[in-house]
């Protein structure tokens, strides 16, 4: 499994930052998802029976996500994604009950069929529950592709507070839909 640290995606001058009052520098030192921690972190992982350009396309093209994204019971609808370096994507996810919860990528690192590092957050500047997620899409010799995905919560509590009500289950929930949507469930 290919090692992450969150400096190799680091905030660059270019990029548009989540906090901009400081310096780069100070930025990285403060904010505490450029600290990866296993307290903080969830890790879910399933092997999909499908080319890895094939799992891949299906996080990176707005129409496929919108097919798949999101947990049992839960319609996505996209309305921005531009999955590149700087880039952002804007959608929601809304609940049976027809609850709509915002959400926000802003990709730091995209590597093509191979990984994918963004803040997840609701669709609001400077999010203090924002978290970073790496997507990382390992091809096996079989042809099958392992995806794992990392989130990093900002602190113990949130990630306490997140598995709590229910992330772990509704993001294997998600990987089943994403599953099923490439034909491989």
């Amino acid at each position: 499994m290919p090692h992450f640290s969150p400096l190799d995606s680091p905030y660059h001058p270019s990029i548009p930052h989540w906090h901009t009052e400081c310096s780069m520098t100070d930025h990285l030192a403060l904010d505490p998802l450029n600290h990866w921690e296993l307290d903080r972190e969830i890790v879910l992982m399933r092997v999909f029976g499908a080319p890895r350009e094939d799992v891949f396309a299906a996080w990176t093209s707005a129409e496929a996500f919108a097919q798949w994204f999101g947990p049992d019971g839960f319609v996505t609808t996209v309305h921005h994604m531009d999955t590149r370096v700087g880039g952002e994507a804007r959608f929601d996810m809304v609940a049976a009950d027809g609850t709509v919860f915002t959400n926000r990528y802003h990709y730091f690192k995209v590597v093509q069929n191979q990984n994918l590092v963004m803040d997840h957050g609701s669709d609001i500047d400077n999010d203090p529950n924002r978290f970073r997620v790496t997507v990382s899409f390992d091809q096996q010799d079989d042809g099958k592709t392992i995806v794992t995905m990392r989130q990093l919560q900002p602190t113990v509590e949130a990630r306490n507070a997140v598995v709590a009500f229910g992330a772990v289950e509704m993001g294997l929930q998600t990987l089943n839909k994403l599953a099923r949507y490439l034909g491989v469930a």
